[in-house]
């Protein structure tokens, strides 16, 4: 199944390649977050499919009474499960807080408390499925994996607790800018995950379940 993945910046090309056929082929949309909701949807409209997303530090909280807080015709991943074709989704949004007022941003220890709200649904899966995961989707990378040090960069430790427990095949996420390619720093994760940087996007081919 191909699966266009986006985070953090729109692409101006996005707009002349959708309409060229140049996404010919994708069956689902996946957002790391910090996208205009407005940018999301119009990709939902082109390509016709289902797009789940996570709120980055820069999108607003997720509030179901007011406007502009929810990607209309998208599904909003955070710390939620899904089946589509064929395979199994989790979200987990946010980035580690560097603002005392920040907006989706989390401690360390706020973030392990949230993963913990995520894992019965997971252990559901696991006991249906026979596994807990296919695809996890974040905005913040895991703690020591294409993170850095600067304060709003640092990764999340509870993302880390997640890949060991739930053992996805594939871990996305977003929220760090490299220059350099990022096909050339993915990592497999305790020989079961890999872990790519969606950044600002990528087409990507997995097997479905």
């Amino acid at each position: 199944m191909k699966i266009l993945a986006v985070s953090d910046q729109e692409v101006e090309q996005i707009y002349d390649l959708v309409p060229q056929g140049y996404f010919k082929g994708v069956e689902m949309i996946i957002s790391c977050g910090d996208l205009r909701y407005e940018y999301l949807e119009y990709l939902v409209t082109l390509l016709n499919v289902d797009l789940f997303y996570v709120p980055g530090n820069h999108d607003p909280a997720d509030d179901p009474d007011l406007s502009g807080t929810r990607a209309a015709g998208c599904t909003n991943l955070d710390l939620e499960t899904a089946r589509a074709k064929g395979l199994l989704l989790a979200g987990f949004g946010g980035s580690i807080q560097y603002r005392p007022d920040g907006i989706n941003q989390y401690t360390q220890t706020v973030a392990f408390l949230r993963a913990a709200m995520l894992a019965p649904k997971l252990w559901r899966n696991r006991r249906r499925y026979g596994r807990a995961l296919d695809v996890l989707v974040t905005h913040s990378p895991p703690y020591g994996v294409h993170d850095d040090d600067s304060r709003a960069h640092r990764g999340l430790k509870a993302i880390n607790w997640l890949l060991d427990w739930a053992k996805p095949r594939y871990h996305f996420h977003g929220h760090i800018h490299f220059v350099q390619s990022n096909v050339s720093r993915d990592v497999i994760w305790r020989e079961t995950t890999s872990i790519l940087n969606v950044y600002p996007y990528r087409l990507i081919e997995i097997q479905d379940a």
